[in-house]
Parts: structure tokens; C-alpha cells; sequence
């Protein structure tokens, strides 16, 4: 058993570990990105909720895996973060790209609700990413973890349009 103690107090006085034993502030900028990847976590897993095509459920459950190896990387400064789930994500854009017709104006995020739950995973994503970045600029985080959370949100914003097009849902396009 990994977590046989949930409840260890330590926290108490506003800090807490990272996993080589050093403590931070639970406001430092390092504390802050490992709580955003942890919520963009959360909000696949609300979307996993929904009914989704099997296809588009392995590619997040996938995802959810790299999120917590994320998580893993900036809980051990000067952990590195697999290049391999980078591309992997290029891959899955391109494939559920491939099926969409070409967007000719912005879209507004909503539609069936599966697609609005992942425009706000996305939304997540783009904070995650500039918490991160305030990582690298104050601390180390490797490049690969930052270019990771980019890809995601691209996909993430592929994939709202895969799942409204399911639904039979049109876009809402905005209007200039």
C-alpha cells in the first residue's frame, strides 16, 4: 500500500512535500501547476462521465495517465517528461482532425454537453500551461511537460468538435 496514511497534518502549517522531501509553500508557483494538472485531471474525469465513443475514451484515460505523470515530474524537480506522449498527442490531433470539416470562423465553446465539459477541460488546459511556465521561468521543469500541455489543449479543442459532430450538435459560430 502506497497511501496508508491519509491524514498526516503536515500541511497544517501551509506547506507540503514534494516527492524528494523538500516542502513549499502551498502557494509557490511549483505547488500551483502541480494542483492545475491535478484539476485538469479532474475535469477529464468528469467528462470520461459522459457517454463517449470508446476511441475517444482510450485516448483520455491515456491522457489522465500522462496528466499524472505530469504531476509526478513537477513533484521531482529535474524529472524528465517522456518526448513519446508529446507525439502521440500530434498523432491523435491529426487522426480526429482528418474527419472534421475545415472551420471557417471561431467557434463558441458548448453543443452536447460532452463538448462543453471538454471546452472547459480545455480552458483548464490553457491555464495549466501558463502555470507551468511559471514554473520553468522560476524554477526547472523540463520543456517537454510545457509543449505537452499546448498539444493538449489543441486536442482537447479537436476533440470538442469530434464529439459535437457525434451528437449531431452544430458549432456555434461566432458572430463578428
Amino acid at each position: 500500500m502506497r497511501l496508508s496514511k491519509i491524514v498526516t497534518r503536515t500541511g497544517d502549517d501551509g506547506s507540503t512535500g514534494l516527492a524528494n522531501g523538500a516542502r513549499l509553500p502551498k502557494n509557490s508557483v511549483r505547488i500551483a501547476a502541480i494542483g492545475s494538472v491535478d484539476e485538469l485531471n479532474s475535469h477529464l474525469g468528469v467528462l470520461l462521465a459522459e457517454p463517449l465513443a470508446e476511441e475517444v475514451r482510450s485516448t483520455l484515460l491515456l491522457i489522465q495517465n500522462d496528466l499524472f505523470d505530469l504531476g509526478a515530474v513537477l513533484a521531482t524537480p529535474g524529472a524528465p517528461f517522456e518526448q513519446g506522449k508529446l507525439a502521440r498527442l500530434d498523432t491523435a490531433i491529426e487522426e480526429y482532425n482528418a474527419g472534421l470539416p475545415p472551420l471557417k470562423e471561431f467557434i463558441l465553446p458548448g453543443g452536447c454537453r460532452a463538448a462543453a465539459v471538454c471546452h472547459v477541460a480545455r480552458t483548464v488546459a490553457r491555464r495549466t500551461e501558463r502555470d507551468y511556465l511559471q514554473v520553468m521561468q522560476n524554477e526547472t521543469a523540463p520543456q517537454e511537460g510545457l509543449q505537452y500541455l499546448n498539444r493538449l489543449s489543441d486536442l482537447l479543442f479537436v476533440l470538442c468538435r469530434v464529439l459535437n459532430l457525434a451528437a449531431g450538435k452544430p458549432e456555434t459560430l461566432w458572430q463578428r
